[in-house]
């Protein structure tokens, strides 16, 4: 989740929802209940979202809060299930050839948009070829380019529609044909990017597809019926979905909401069914019964712009980056279920060889040392002709953010002697400013998009914008963009998770592009009577499977 999310992606995403059987959460207490209403009283769910929506549009979408949007508004030939597997959604299966290099999906009969509009496999392929576009305004298009038979050409306008790896025999088969073998794929098409959209409306909606609720249509379980990117967003049930008969709840009310005290008021009020707890509050709150924690695959990171006056020196971001006490950060400043992370790569992700997560492959990547993180910062200053530069930290504007940031301006005093100035934003012109390249460091986070380390790793192999601090490290054999290039190539399980290390290591230690803070978790309370709101390790909250007693 580039995210994906993201991603790229939002520092945060906190939403006011149950989380449910996700075998990647923590200790919720209401997994895997099931409690179907039984009622013909309407049902409404009433959550929230830390940041503005930033777009509807699916070739636009990078971060976690537009992807929960889109992926129940919309969806794929295969749909994450409650346990965290991909299931057939739009697609009844899919058979895969005995070389693991062709996939052929079948679509289910009779599937429709919102609108009526046929849902068939030629769609999936103009929308496939859509999210290709290189000029699209988002980074994704190397979720599918990465995998699939010529879509890097295509991409980069080197060759046809007709010379990339999708073929539509009929109506209801699509065919794709892959680079290498990819274990994930089937996870890969549960991800919003891959998503159907409806490419004859978006092409009659040309520059206002999107912008509103009446500028899209729907293949997802829900529809949108009103809509305010600043305020939020309400959806009720897409009576044209393949299986409307299982989405339980009819409404779903979604507010935005930047402060967390405000949250906890509507929570207590009984307007909304789920809030994130603040570390001052998770005391008073610990043994309440509707009392939870979670953790996601998910990491928060600081993002050094390789480019910037004064981040430019590497010498000065791994000063930066071994001032941080991350320990401290979680256990005294969170204290909300967040873990202290090792590297960008969540530790309990599968690393792709039987019986080891890619934690246990890791080592010590980096840790707090004050000694060597001055040292660092005066040889930085020495080599910057012994100017000390200024810095500025650019962050989203909510409470976490605003409470991380502070911390870190602490540490950089304390360690460092810097003053380093907190520029507090919305989320969408952080990511504005990001994008352009015009700041220094970022509170940033990415989230992933399949349980595999290459969903973190090769976003810094792509650097058509300011979010990866525009690193290039492509010269050298044994470079960063050259294990991932490997990596992708390479059939041994374990030696291409030691290539994913040697990778990991060459980001954060040799080249101090990022700085690692935490794996985000949360502390909240939700209601007993909302049922299996489900929250993959990618943090894109699923709405289908919910229920309200």
């Amino acid at each position: 989740m580039k995210k994906i999310a993201a991603a790229v992606l939002s520092v945060t995403l906190l939403l006011s929802m149950a989380t449910g059987c996700n075998s990647f959460t923590g200790n919720s207490g209401h997994a895997g209940s099931q409690s179907p209403s039984g009622s013909a009283k309407p049902t409404s769910v009433n959550l929230y979202l830390e940041n503005e929506i930033p777009t509807l549009s699916e070739f636009a979408a990078s971060d976690n809060i537009a992807f929960t949007v889109l992926n129940n508004i919309s969806e794929g030939l295969y749909r994450l299930d409650m346990n965290n597997k991909p299931q057939p959604a739009l697609a009844e299966g899919c058979k895969i050839s005995d070389d693991k290099l062709t996939y052929t999906f079948t679509l289910r009969d009779g599937l429709k948009f919102s609108n009526g509009d046929p849902i068939t496999s030629k769609v999936f392929k103009e929308t496939w070829l859509q999210q290709m576009q290189a000029d699209n305004k988002n980074s994704y298009a190397f979720i599918m380019t990465d995998y699939i038979v010529g879509a890097q050409e295509y991409s980069e306008k080197k060759a046809g529609a007709d010379q990339v790896g999708l073929e539509t025999p009929d109506d209801k088969t699509l065919v794709v044909k892959l680079k290498a073998p990819t274990p994930y794929f089937l996870s890969l098409t549960t991800f919003v990017p891959y998503y159907v959209v409806d490419m004859d409306f978006y092409k009659k909606q040309g520059a206002n597809f999107a912008l509103g609720k009446d500028n899209l249509v729907y293949s997802g379980p829900y529809m949108i019926s009103q809509y305010d990117a600043a305020s939020g967003v309400t959806l009720v049930k897409n009576p044209n979905y393949w299986d409307k008969a299982n989405v339980k709840v009819d409404t779903v009310n979604i507010k935005i909401i930047k402060e967390q005290s405000t949250a906890l008021n509507l929570y207590k009020a009984g307007q909304l069914s789920r809030v994130k707890l603040s570390a001052t509050d998770v005391p008073a709150y610990k043994s309440s019964k509707e009392f939870a924690t979670r953790s996601i695959f998910r990491t928060n990171f600081v993002q050094f712009n390789t480019t910037a006056e004064g981040t430019k020196n590497v010498n000065i971001r791994k000063a930066l980056s071994m001032a941080i006490d991350n320990n401290t950060l979680v256990n005294t400043i969170l204290n909300n279920g967040a873990e202290v992370a090792n590297g960008v790569v969540p530790k309990a992700m599968s690393s792709g060889v039987t019986g080891k997560t890619f934690g246990s492959l890791q080592g010590q990547i980096m840790t707090f040392n004050a000694q060597k993180a001055k040292e660092y910062w005066n040889k930085g200053v020495q080599e910057l002709g012994g100017k000390v530069p200024q810095m500025t930290l650019v962050l989203d504007d909510d409470t976490e953010n605003k409470d991380v940031g502070t911390f870190l301006q602490s540490q950089f005093k304390s360690v460092l002697g810097i003053d380093v100035k907190l520029d507090s934003k919305t989320k969408e012109a952080r990511r504005a400013l990001m994008k352009a390249s015009t700041y220094q460091m970022g509170l940033n986070a990415w989230g992933a998009d399949y349980d595999d380390p290459m969903t973190y790793l090769q976003c810094w192999t792509e650097n058509k914008n300011g979010f990866r601090g525009n690193f290039k490290d492509t010269d050298a054999a044994n470079s960063y963009a050259a294990l991932i290039q490997q990596a992708h190539a390479e059939q041994d399980t374990a030696k291409r998770a030691d290539m994913l290390v040697q990778a990991e290591k060459s980001l954060i230690v040799d080249n101090a592009v990022i700085a690692p803070l935490y794996y985000i978790g949360s502390a909240y309370l939700v209601k007993p009577n909302v049922k299996n709101l489900i929250e993959p390790s990618s943090g894109i909250i699923e709405l289908k499977y919910t229920e309200v007693d």
